[in-house]
């Protein structure tokens, strides 16, 4: 018979020295000043270990929050987080994303979420790291990311009352998809592209940016993915929210975009087809930097899909903006704008509106710049340009021909190699290496730049 009652003493004890341990730990839950990271990080997570060994709803869920966002806090220092890691932070937080019955949509104690959006907070900074993002997804993460996004697809119209959480699952699945193909598939896997997606639509901006910021990542360089975004008709809310005047969210829009077309001719048409075009143009003259910086990189993907595109781009206006992108203080967006200028250039008629709209000067002035793509795409523009007899005397008159003798070109060994062989050349590469152009570079003699020369003495 006495052995019921040692037990019973002992399972007092047990609970004793957990409520002991959890009192200690929550009463000192941010810690003193002299309190060494991984106390804290152990610490803070032994208040998360036993609050999860309860049941849900005899936790105390404001103890739980609180520790929870004590960890995001240090966590969101890059040097923390291989010691938050280390000490099992990742095992400890992926359960918290699926601890809680999910709420109903009309209860008013959303504290669950809180606790949650810490945790998809607090998986997004360890995600950061990339040597973490397997661990992260081995440990079924990405299932209960996936299971935030699914439960808040209804309503998207109104106000969420869960935005918050929404929102920090979206970012989370961006870090852990970032450059890493197989958790791409991952996501795809789970379910997780759909509802991003519906998303997309959602009344919070917060929401949709972070959205169309996940849908981004698992597009680059994944087919799979790249189909099923368009398959679940993302194409026309994209477009939409290119004209949308909150930057954050049109600058997201055309990155998808951007990624979705990019080596898929198919889809590259089909955007066009539902109308991306002008509202892509539009967004050069947005007061956004990144946003231009895309759109001048998507108009140059456009203006190959088909001949007649090189022409339409230039009748719908993207000239003017193009050309004074060319003058600005961030080096980006002058490398976009002379990379969407050169396969607009590869049109005779749009060699002669460049040239009339007065886009040979900046071109040639970016010439002289030491960043080797900036001056590749410009001299792979002014090749362009080149191309049209009529366009040789006025690029002649304005200096062109000692711009080119005098800088400081970088070039291709083979053209070295040729030019070597033959003083009388004088050599410049017209290709620019990032955007594949298979154009071949121009070896232009010294005597007939001279005849080039006696002919604008003439026309001047």
């Amino acid at each position: 018979m006495s052995a019921p009652v040692d037990s019973e003493r002992k399972g007092h004890k047990r609970k004793l020295a957990d409520t002991f341990t959890y009192s200690n730990a929550v009463a000192g839950i941010n810690g003193g000043e002299k309190e060494t990271i991984t106390v804290q990080v152990r610490r803070l997570l032994s208040i998360i270990k036993v609050c999860t060994q309860k049941t849900p709803d005899t936790v105390d869920r404001v103890v739980l929050r609180q520790a929870a966002h004590s960890l995001a806090e240090l966590s969101k220092s890059e040097e923390n987080v291989d010691t938050v890691v280390s000490e099992g932070g990742i095992s400890h937080v992926v359960p918290l994303l699926t601890f809680f019955p999910a709420p109903s949509s009309d209860s008013k104690d959303r504290s669950s979420e809180d606790v949650e959006k810490e945790s998809c907070f607090i998986l997004g900074l360890l995600a950061i790291k990339p040597e973490h993002q397997h661990s992260i997804a081995d440990m079924g993460a990405l299932s209960g990311l996936v299971g935030i996004l699914k439960r808040h697809t209804d309503n998207i119209g109104c106000p969420m009352p869960g935005a918050s959480v929404v929102r920090r699952a979206a970012d989370a699945i961006t870090n852990l998809a970032h450059e890493n193909i197989p958790i791409k598939s991952r996501v795809r896997a789970e379910g997780g592209i759909p509802p991003l997606v519906v998303l997309l639509e959602a009344y919070d901006a917060k929401v949709q940016r972070a959205a169309a910021g996940a849908l981004r990542t698992l597009a680059f360089k994944n087919e799979e993915n790249k189909n099923l975004i368009v398959d679940c008709g993302a194409l026309s809310t994209l477009i939409q929210m290119l004209r949308a005047e909150d930057m954050g969210i049109h600058y997201e829009a055309v990155g998808v975009i951007g990624n979705l077309v990019h080596s898929s001719v198919h889809i590259k048409r089909q955007v066009l087809e539902e109308g991306a075009l002008q509202p892509v143009i539009g967004l050069l003259s947005s007061s956004c930097n990144e946003s231009q910086r895309e759109a001048a990189l998507l108009l140059g993907q456009f203006a190959t899909t088909e001949p007649d595109y090189k022409a339409r781009i230039v009748q719908r206006g993207a000239v003017p903006p193009l050309i004074t992108m060319l003058g600005a203080a961030d080096s980006q967006l002058k490398e976009m704008a002379a990379f969407a200028l050169g396969r607009l250039a590869q049109n005779r008629d749009n060699q002669a509106g460049i040239m009339q709209a007065g886009g040979l000067q900046p071109l040639l002035e970016l010439l002289q710049s030491k960043q080797g793509t900036l001056q590749h795409n410009a001299a792979f523009a002014l090749y362009g340009l080149a191309d049209n007899e009529d366009n040789v005397a006025e690029i002649i008159r304005q200096g062109g021909v000692s711009l080119l003798q005098e800088a400081d070109l970088i070039v291709q060994v083979n053209i070295h190699q040729q030019a070597a062989s033959c003083p009388w050349l004088v050599y410049v590469c017209f290709c620019t290496k990032c955007f594949c152009c298979c154009r071949p570079a121009k070896i232009v003699c010294k005597r007939q730049l001279r005849g080039w020369r006696t002919r604008s003495k003439g026309m001047s």
